[in-house]
Formats: C-alpha cells, structure tokens, sequence
C-alpha cells in the first residue's frame, strides 16, 4: 500500500506525542499505532509525561494572556488560514484518517471537509460574537452584556472522529480568544500529530504564541490531568457515557465547566407514508457508516406494523449488496472496526440479542481470508427484537442494526424512540405533515437532533450539534455554541451625577 501521505504529514516511525506550537517532546514511553485495515504498524508517538503536561499548561497560560488581547477578526485570520492549509493536506490528512481509523477514504475526506467547514464559519464568527444591550430602569444608565474568553480549553476526542470534533472545539474557541490543549484518542495518536503539525506552520507564519494550540498524548491518566486541573476551566470531551460521567463528576468537583458529547442509541421512525426509498438510503448508510461507529450511527428502526415485513425485506437486500474491505478503495461500502475488542464487544452483543429473545434477520461475525487478515473486519447484522430487551437500551458501537414493530398512531412509536437513556439524534420518515410536525414538537422526539426524512448521521456544522440525558447535554459546532467557550459580563454604566440603586432604594447619607 503506497504510503506517501504520511511523509507529506511529516510523520515517521517514531514521531513526538507533546506539543506545543511547533515545540515537541518526546519521552521513554511510546503508543503504537496499528492500522485496522490491513493490522501493520503505521508509526509510534511518544506518551507526556506528567512533566511535561505541567510545561504545556504553563505555556498556554502565557499564551493566553496575549492571545485574549488579540481583536477577534485578527485570531480569525488565523484560522482561515489554517483552513487554506486544510484545503491543501485534505487528501493526504483524508487518508491518514481513513487508514489509521478504519473508516471509508469518502468518509476520511469528508471529516476533513468538516474541518475546513468550521474554519470558515469560526472566521464569520469572529466578527459576529455579539452581546445585548439592555434599557436600565435608572435614568442616564446604561446596561449592556458582553462575552470575554474563557481561558484554557481541554479538548478529549474520541477515535470515531479522530480530527473533526477537535476542529469544531479548537477553532471556535480560538476565535473566542481561548487557546486549546488536545488529548485525541490513544487509538488515533498520529492524526493529532498530524493536525497539529499543520497548524504549527501556520502559527509560526502569523507570529502568534506558540501555546495558543498544544497537543498531550496518553491514555486516562493524561484525560484525568486535564480533568482535574483548575486552570483549565473548560473540558469539552467526547466519548461514551461511562467516560463522561466521570470526566463530568471530576470537573463539577471544582466548579469547572463541560461540554460532553457521550453516546447515542438513535431511531429512525418509518411511517405508513414514507417513501420507501428515502428509507432505505437513510439507514442502511446510518447504520453501517463508519462500520457502525458514529454516535449518530442509526441502531433502531421503529416500524409501523402495516409496512414492517416490506421495510425489513428491503434492508435486508440492501446489506447482501455492501462490500466489505479495505476503506482506501473507494468502492468497498464498509472498513473494519477499529480494533479486535471491539470486534469481540460486537459479537457479545450478538449473543445477547439471541439470549434475550431477539430474532436474528442478518447475522454477521468477524471475517477472515484475504484482505480480512487485521482480525477486524466484521459483517453487519439485523435483529428484530422490542426496545425493552436489556440489550436495546444500550449503545453497540458497531454495525448492529434493530427493527422494532409498532402499532396505532405516532404516539406509540414516539414513546418507544424516547424510551431508551440516551439522547443524541433521531429521524422520521414520513410524506404526512402532522406526523412530521408532531415529531418535532414539545410532545415528539426528545433528541438534541430531529430529522425529517434523512437519516441520523451526517449533521452539518452550521447546527448546533449535542444531545440530551445520558448523552450529555452538550452543543459543539454551530449556532451560539461558541458562547460555551466564552464567559459572559453584565455592565451597567452610570453616566450621572448621582447614584441612583435599583428597585429605587435609598440610602441616603
């Protein structure tokens, strides 16, 4: 396999795992990387120590004290500029993902595009972090609000995303006058490097700090220094809801803040009148997208009774058509899984649908032979099973598909979508206007996301992404979402000659 992009990257076998600008570290204790395509060894990056976290904090904070001087449209020109540098690597950086994670080469570029998506809408908001102005009930009084940075920024990404959800935290909080620290997954060490050494040439071209954006690398351990670390006043991190629970709990203990984007067990409701069609194409790529391992992956279809046996023929055609192979060839539907545990996490699933009564339509397993030989390849599988089953109320990363009947009106399937912990994104497929209407009211889906007649996966930047109860209450990307990164002010200024007190107080002397 021609591996040039890694040199255009400027990574190599053993590549420095602290940054901070263009200043790296390197230490004893090194992570390898195995590509889940084909199970060689891409590159290994050195662990940070705890010394060096304590240097890298101590570098932002200076940084910080110029960056947050900086006017905004200036931090913004920056980012554009990183996101022509973006525009530059997509290819190279696209592959990178797609051999280190495992996702499809379509996919590894369109994350990139994600980043150079933000970078656009980061450099409009630079111009445009607006506050309010308010009318005083004291006359000559004038009452305003307005936004300032926030600080340090601790960014904890998930492998699934190995460089987009950085991008959508790291260049909204630049422009908000924040500067970033970066933990990316231990499974993906060498695309933070990778983005971090682009950004680096653009940061030494304008001249800025160098601490402004760092890099640590490491397992927990590294997450619980950022975690418990009060100069860092915001943690945004991304993973299951078993890790955000207990980042959560560790940064309210010091009264610090989150953004936590956790797990997702997403639905897609199928109405009587939807087109059939559009179904399909919504969720067989929402559920074997990425092999399954997106948050927003689709895990459930809530099927009407009256099309139930249709829509369960169609899919199940549909997955005798995907090709499973090697994601850097572009006409292969699905990559592996990122590594053997979650192959195995993946067939225990499996075993639990069957044990608690579930009916298997498409039973895939781990496949082997040529082409197959990283032992992490799986097919994907179909059950039909009812939202109560102990296994249903849980989220499996990985490509493991649910049908689940449901009868009478839309209430009924509503309250099935509702009723499981997570939050995160959902779907209707319907031509009927009340029912889609519905769906999206006060009374419907109870998701941060609500789609109507596309799938769960795939939201765009210039929404607010996030979800709700076990999925973490958390908005990344779009909309306001940048006031997260910032700390909000209420001024009252008093151009009088007296000092009048609210709710007409006096004191008088």
């Amino acid at each position: 396999m021609n591996l040039d992009f890694l040199k255009e990257l400027g990574l190599n076998d053993k590549n420095d795992g602290t940054w901070i600008g263009n200043q790296s570290m390197s230490s004893e204790q090194y992570i390898q990387s195995h590509s889940p395509v084909d199970g060689k060894l891409i590159g290994e990056v050195s662990q940070t120590t705890e010394a060096q976290y304590q240097e890298v904090v101590k570098q932002a904070q200076d940084a910080f004290k110029v960056w947050r001087k900086i006017p905004a449209p200036k931090r913004g020109e920056l980012v554009r500029l990183y996101g022509n540098a973006l525009r530059k690597h997509k290819e190279a950086l696209g592959k990178l993902v797609s051999y280190e994670m495992g996702k499809s080469l379509q996919e590894g570029w369109g994350e990139v595009q994600e980043m150079i998506d933000i970078c656009d809408f980061a450099v409009g908001l630079s111009r445009q972090l607006y506050g309010l102005t308010m009318h005083s009930e004291r006359s000559s009084h004038r009452m305003y609000e307005q936004w300032h940075p926030i600080g340090l920024t601790g960014i904890i990404s998930a492998f699934n995303f190995p460089v987009a959800v950085w991008a959508w935290n790291s260049m909204i909080a630049l422009v908000c006058g924040d500067v970033c620290i970066w933990k990316g997954s231990e499974k993906t060490p060498l695309c933070s490097v990778a983005c971090q050494k682009i950004l680096n040439d653009v940061i030494k071209e304008t001249g800025y700090p160098e601490g402004i954006s760092s890099i640590i690398t490491g397992a927990a351990d590294a997450g619980k220094w950022m975690t418990g670390d009060k100069r860092v006043p915001l943690i945004s991190a991304t993973g299951s809801t078993r890790m955000g629970k207990a980042v959560g709990q560790e940064v309210a203990a010091r009264l610090g803040k989150t953004i936590l984007e956790l797990g997702g067990n997403n639905a897609i409701i199928i109405t009587p009148s939807a087109d059939l069609n559009v179904v399909l194409a919504g969720a067989v790529f929402g559920a074997v997208g990425t092999c399954g391992q997106r948050c927003t992956s689709t895990r459930r279809l809530i099927i009407h009774e009256s099309i139930f046996d249709t829509v369960k023929e169609n899919i199940s055609n549909a997955y005798k058509q995907l090709k499973i192979g090697n994601p850097l060839d572009q006409k292969n539907h699905m990559g592996p899984l990122i590594d053997k545990d979650a192959v195995q996490n993946y067939l225990n699933s499996i075993a639990q649908v069957k044990e608690q009564g579930g009916t298997m339509i498409v039973e895939g397993g781990q496949l082997d032979g040529e082409g197959y030989e990283s032992g992490c390849y799986v097919a994907p599988s179909i059950a039909e099973v009812s939202n109560e089953m102990a296994i249903v109320q849980h989220e499996t990363f990985a490509p493991l598909l649910y049908l689940i009947k449901y009868s009478g009106d839309l209430e009924n399937a509503i309250d099935i979508q509702n009723n499981v912990p997570q939050g995160l994104s959902s779907a209707i497929m319907t031509n009927n206007l009340k029912d889609a209407e519905s769906f999206l009211s006060c009374a419907g889906s109870d998701c941060g996301i609500a789609n109507v007649n596309i799938g769960t996966s795939g939201a765009e930047i210039g929404g607010a992404f996030g979800g709700e109860k076990e999925t973490g209450g958390g908005r990344e990307s779009g909309s306001d979402s940048w006031k997260a990164y910032m700390r909000r002010q209420t001024n009252t200024i008093n151009y009088s000659d007296e000092v009048p007190l609210a709710q007409g107080i006096e004191f008088n002397l």
